[in-house]
């Protein structure tokens, strides 16, 4: 089977998208170009890789097959990458990380300071929710993630390095403001504005309630914390947010953060990866600077 590396990679966009649109668009090919590379590998193969039915594509049998081994390559090829450049001494080349949407508010702030040391490494940053974190760690895709709880059935090196309280938010005319150490009795006759089901505030809330015994009347889902805030702050009710996403609204007085018996919910930021991955130096770099000057960086919004 004669095959190149150019074909290996096309052909794992494809498979990882199952569109040749997105493949060409990740490529930088146009997209008669990515058909062509798959052609040509399907005819060294011998066999189709994908099959159409409708409008959309799928791997056939041979094609998942590829997919494992073109994974497997490629990760050996990074694996090489990073034996050769730490014989060399070398500290530059790629930092690829992958953050929570909630850790947006500071990774670039980390970001911007380890790059100021690090002027020769090029850093890649994809934000994205708990579902599609804990796919790209599946696929082994990013060299580090930064995100809360990682969870226990993986087999994963995660290491807390900050703090993350969730707190209660309202807008600053609702009757809870101003009230000192209220019962969470009380917060069964409110409306809450939550996350949607799998994101990691909004598994840390459930849990949080079901173990007092309390019960919430949860009003309307929403996808990001700005559209939680952005409700909260309309009165649809109350919030439950991290908090470090509420700089700016504290600032402004747009929202408070009530006084919660049992609040805030302390939870952690962990940096995470596969356990016995073989991090690049620069990416060992990158961790063990998150680990020891992280929290150092990163002031929490209301506590200086």
């Amino acid at each position: 089977m004669h095959l190149t590396l150019r074909q290996l990679k096309v052909f794992a966009a494809v498979a990882r998208h199952l569109n040749y649109t997105r493949a060409a668009e990740e490529m930088h090919l146009t997209q008669p170009a990515v058909s062509m590379q798959i052609k040509q590998l399907e005819n060294n193969v011998g066999l189709p890789l994908f099959e159409q039915i409708g409008k959309q594509i799928y791997l056939t049998e041979a094609g998942r097959e590829m997919y494992h081994y073109s994974r497997v390559i490629a990760q050996q090829l990074e694996e090489a990458d990073t034996v050769i450049d730490s014989l060399k001494g070398v500290q530059r080349g790629r930092l690829a990380i992958a953050v929570a949407s909630t850790a947006n508010y500071f990774a670039p702030r980390l970001l911007a300071t380890f790059s100021g040391s690090h002027t020769a490494v090029t850093i890649s940053l994809d934000v994205t929710n708990r579902e599609g974190l804990l796919k790209q760690l599946e696929s082994n895709e990013k060299d580090l993630v930064i995100m809360g709880r990682p969870p226990a059935q993986m087999d994963l090196a995660a290491e807390p390095f900050l703090d993350n309280p969730l707190v209660i938010i309202a807008s600053p005319g609702h009757a809870l403001v101003g009230r000192q150490n209220i019962p969470l009795a009380d917060l069964q006759h409110e409306t809450f504005v939550v996350r949607e089901h799998g994101s990691g505030t909004r598994i840390a809330m459930e849990r949080f309630f079901s173990e007092q015994g309390v019960r919430l009347e949860t009003g309307m889902e929403m996808s990001s914390n700005e559209a939680i805030k952005q409700a909260v702050q309309a009165g649809l009710g109350l919030g439950i947010v991290s908090m470090h996403t509420l700089g700016l609204e504290l600032e402004t007085k747009r929202l408070v953060v009530l006084n919660v018996q049992s609040f805030p919910i302390m939870r952690h930021w962990y940096i995470v990866h596969w356990r016995g991955k073989r991090l690049s130096p620069v990416a060992q770099a990158f961790k063990e600077f998150v680990l020891n000057e992280g929290a150092g960086l990163i002031s929490v919004p209301g506590q200086g």
